[in-house]
């Protein structure tokens, strides 16, 4: 899910509703304020690292407990919007919980992702089966994912919708660092010297 969250993009927009924060000492909340003019709290061109857990209907779907921190610099949209935009502020340490509505987050089932495609037109050496996820490609070569909907007669239904499309989620984030990118120097200009043949008369 990893990828979900990145996905800016990974091109699904979820708008995350307000939240609360959790067990955040008020010391830290009445200085979120000067932390960010002193380059402590989340803003725009940190590079931050927070571990998070997301919860859909009652049941927990992905995780960073056990990995690896996920890390991300803010304000370059590699995150989801609606969850960068509530962690703007929050320093090292502090919790907080996001509840995403169906149309803040991945957006409704829609019907027109369903598509009907010919058994034929499947490899031999695969058997279609409700809930199998196949990658499928855009007349350009981009993978995307499908899930088998249903199969008929003649044809399987894909759809095309995003797993988590008409979900309520809840995300537990809790940031680990905040600290400014450091960005490589450029590389020294290399002068060009003009070279004049030897040119023998």
């Amino acid at each position: 899910m990893n990828k979900g969250l990145m996905m800016a993009a990974v091109a699904v927009v979820c708008v995350l509703g307000a939240g609360s924060l959790q067990a955040a000492p008020a010391q830290e909340e009445k200085k979120a304020p000067e932390a960010v003019a002193a380059g402590k709290a989340i803003a725009s061109g940190m590079k931050v690292k927070f571990d998070y857990t997301l919860t859909v209907d009652k049941e927990q779907v992905e995780t960073t407990q056990g990995k690896q921190p996920l890390e991300y610099v803010h304000g370059k949209n590699m995150l989801i919007p609606g969850l960068e935009k509530e962690l703007v502020g929050l320093t090292p340490g502090m919790a907080k919980t996001v509840i995403v509505k169906p149309e803040d987050g991945y957006g409704p089932v829609r019907p027109e992702a369903l598509r009907e495609f010919d058994k034929t037109k499947f490899p031999k050496d695969i058997v279609p089966q409700v809930g199998m996820v196949l990658e499928m490609q855009d007349p350009k070569g981009n993978p995307y994912p499908a899930m088998v909907k249903e199969i008929k007669d003649k044809v399987v239904v894909l759809d095309f919708n995003h797993p988590l499309a008409g979900k309520e989620l809840k995300f537990d984030v809790k940031i680990v660092s905040v600290e400014p990118v450091v960005e490589a120097p450029a590389a020294p200009a290399v002068p060009v010297v003009p070279v004049t043949p030897d040119v023998k008369k």
